[in-house]
């Protein structure tokens, strides 16, 4: 299972940040139209990604705070022709969904992602992943808070919470 430190943050300006990783080669991979459906469950969160890009079954579980956050993640690949979320849907029932259109960057091992979401607004998300076991925690969370800094996102600025949790505390004021 890899290690994941990550942030999450509102961004006013989602220009400045792809700009940014442009002038830094970084490995564009797309942009995503996501439709995460999150299920209701008793631990962690779990959610079933559709996109043009990714299509993954994920469960994690992370700490609600702010700035760089260990996340604990399963990422099964689903097949989107599958009956997977229908099954899901049965078992356990529909927690929240939440759209968003994802622009994907990589910078060695770490992942950007710029966010529209639906009903939320503009995001930015900082993944700083080990797949092997090679990288520190402690190096993960200097990365995070190096694009944190370069990216000149204030601490207002920084989300505890997922999107479905924003999402469902908008809909439950």
């Amino acid at each position: 299972m890899p290690t994941l430190i990550e942030i999450k943050a509102h961004c006013s300006n989602t220009q400045k940040i792809h700009n940014f990783l442009k002038n830094q080669n970084a490995d564009f991979r797309g942009i995503d139209h996501q439709i995460d459906t999150y299920f209701k469950v008793n631990h962690g969160r779990l959610k079933l990604r559709e996109g043009n890009i990714e299509n993954n079954l994920i469960h994690y579980q992370r700490s609600n705070q702010a700035g760089p956050k260990q996340s604990n993640v399963i990422l099964f690949k689903s097949n989107p022709d599958s009956t997977l979320k229908e099954l899901l849907t049965a078992a356990n029932g529909i927690l929240v969904v939440v759209d968003k259109k994802r622009a994907i960057y990589f910078i060695e091992n770490v992942k950007f992602h710029v966010d529209e979401v639906q009903n939320l607004g503009s995001f930015v998300e900082i993944e700083a992943i080990d797949e092997d076991g090679s990288i520190s925690v402690e190096q993960l969370s200097k990365q995070c808070n190096h694009y944190l800094s370069l990216f000149e996102i204030e601490e207002k600025d920084l989300i505890e919470v997922s999107y479905s949790d924003l999402l469902l505390k908008a809909q439950n004021p």
